[in-house]
């Protein structure tokens, strides 16, 4: 299986099929593991096509798991299969986790960062996202829109996004603020720390370690909800080759499980913003 996964992603062309492979690699998951696993759709994008998904185990806690929010960061896809595979085969105890391995499937197919709004629009997608320190109206996306109502419905305690690249295990906060403290530091340290065991990723605060950037899911889904929230950032390049692809998968498969079965089991209870935005921070900002 982990062969066929990496073949999936060495140079595809830019192709309308590209995420139709991707479907079928969930598919066969599923199917090879009937007990654990069981495909579904989260919702549907801008051109009406369904953002699929597995969802593995049967526990009361609901933890998520999504990639590939920028369409040409296909480590992050190749990482999400990796992990449900490892997953299905052995379900983490108590937990019911939903992997999204695309997200921006437009994108994708593309092979390209922004995900199509319209014919002639496009957005980057994890930039959308209702934030404390974004002004402007909500989700131009309709993916992203039913990510933030999915994760509401399902009551998610426990997430995580996977990116690449740049070699980094973070938490919030990541907005435009030198308000950068949270109530839970010291516990998301802890969850960093274990996150990355095997990579030996940088770990910290969001914006102290990346950049600033309003309009991310994993800023939302802490601020909204007060899920425990962190964003992995993969590898070394948005071009991996074969070894550095199974790289990505062994070395962050892990980390992913830890993570989920450290992170507490019940939503943050501090979770608002209360610091001083500054628009005048320096912001890796991609727009439409």
């Amino acid at each position: 299986m982990l062969e066929t996964i990496l073949s999936l992603f060495l140079m595809q062309a830019p192709s309308a099929s590209n995420y139709e492979k991707v479907v079928q690699q969930i598919e066969q998951i599923a199917a090879q593991n009937p007990a654990n696993a069981e495909v579904f759709t989260m919702g549907i994008n801008n051109q009406g096509q369904p953002i699929k998904g597995l969802k593995i185990g049967n526990g009361a806690i609901n933890s998520l798991v999504v990639g590939t929010h920028h369409g040409n960061e296909y480590g992050s896809t190749a990482v999400a299969l990796g992990f449900a595979q490892s997953l299905a085969q052995a379900p983490i105890v108590g937990q019911t986790v939903y992997i999204v391995p695309v997200l921006n499937i437009s994108g994708y197919n593309r092979k390209d960062r922004f995900e199509s709004s319209t014919s002639s629009q496009v957005v980057d997608a994890n930039r959308d996202y209702p934030s404390p320190c974004k002004a402007g109206p909500n989700f131009k996306l309709k993916s992203t829109e039913a990510l933030a109502k999915f994760v509401d419905e399902k009551n998610i305690i426990i997430s995580a996004t996977l990116h690449t690249y740049w070699p980094a295990v973070v938490y919030p906060w990541g907005i435009s603020t030198t308000d950068l403290t949270t109530p839970y530091d010291n516990q998301y340290k802890e969850l960093v720390r274990l996150a990355t065991v095997e990579s030996r990723y940088q770990t910290g605060n969001n914006t102290d370690v990346l950049y600033p950037a309003d309009g991310t899911f994993e800023d939302y889904a802490y601020w909204k909800h007060g899920i425990w929230s962190l964003l992995f950032e993969l590898g070394f390049t948005h071009n991996p080759d074969a070894q550095a692809i199974k790289n990505m998968i062994d070395v962050n498969t892990p980390g992913l499980r830890r993570f989920l079965e450290n992170a507490p089991t019940q939503r943050v209870a501090e979770h608002n913003f209360s610091g001083r935005c500054n628009a005048r921070m320096p912001q890796r900002v991609i727009l439409e």
